[in-house]
């Protein structure tokens, strides 16, 4: 399987000074991207401001511009992260160590939970998509993370596939879509659809019953028999 690789420390040329009281670039990146993610949730990549990032992360503009060269070069890398831990928290879920169907039943409660409980990461995949993903276009990493996803997806279904538990026809690029639309789409217009559909899509139990609506979709295809088109 393949493993999420962390974006790397950045690291200007030798040449260049290094901002005084910068002693610990790792610790002051972090802080820069911390903030950054909060401000680019917050306010999209047109409505970001790299003051209020300095400020928030305790630093000051040149200091920002030399661990990260553009605005759009920190958004780029804010992405990364978020599929940075997306990545390695699915990789902690240990599937291989449960029976097939269990296993997918998890993997599809933890995506719907990670989403719900990391409004931030809908908020940035938003603004990226209204740019066309061009920011992400210039990621070298952003088909590693999709990789390790899609990898352990299909690890699941051919162990399941082995065992006579799934369809033989089961994809996992297809169940990646499904398992990511049912969760994302819900909870990205939670508060349009609410009003559209005259419910409250977060109240505790609608949540609940949403889960169980994706894990019965889900599993009542990779368990129906193969049949041509369908």
């Amino acid at each position: 399987m393949n493993r999420a690789t962390a974006p790397p420390v950045r690291k200007r040329p030798a040449a260049g000074r290094r901002p005084a009281g910068r002693r610990d670039p790792e610790a002051t990146q972090h802080r820069i991207l911390e903030a950054a993610t909060e401000e680019f949730a917050r306010f999209g990549y047109d409505g970001a401001r790299i003051e209020r990032i300095g400020r928030r992360a305790g630093t000051n503009d040149r200091s920002l511009y030399y661990y990260f060269d553009s605005k759009k070069t920190l958004f780029q890398v804010v992405l990364e992260r978020v599929y940075l831990h997306l990545a390695r928290a699915e990789q902690a879920l240990n599937l291989e160590a449960l029976e097939p169907r269990e296993a997918m039943k998890k993997l599809i409660a933890f995506t719907w939970n990670y989403y719900l409980e990391h409004p931030e990461m809908i908020t940035l995949l938003n603004t990226e998509n209204l740019h066309r993903g061009i920011h992400i276009k210039r990621s070298s990493l952003a088909t590693t993370f999709s990789n390790t996803q899609v990898e352990m997806i299909k690890s699941v279904l051919e162990a399941g596939i082995k065992t006579g538990v799934f369809r033989a026809d089961a994809d996992p690029v297809r169940m990646f879509l499904t398992i990511s639309a049912l969760g994302y789409f819900y909870l990205s217009n939670r508060y349009t659809l609410s009003n559209y559909v005259g419910i409250d899509l977060l109240d505790k139990n609608r949540r609940a019953q949403w889960l169980k609506h994706i894990t019965r979709v889900v599993l009542d295809h990779l368990t129906a028999p193969t049949a041509e088109g369908y």
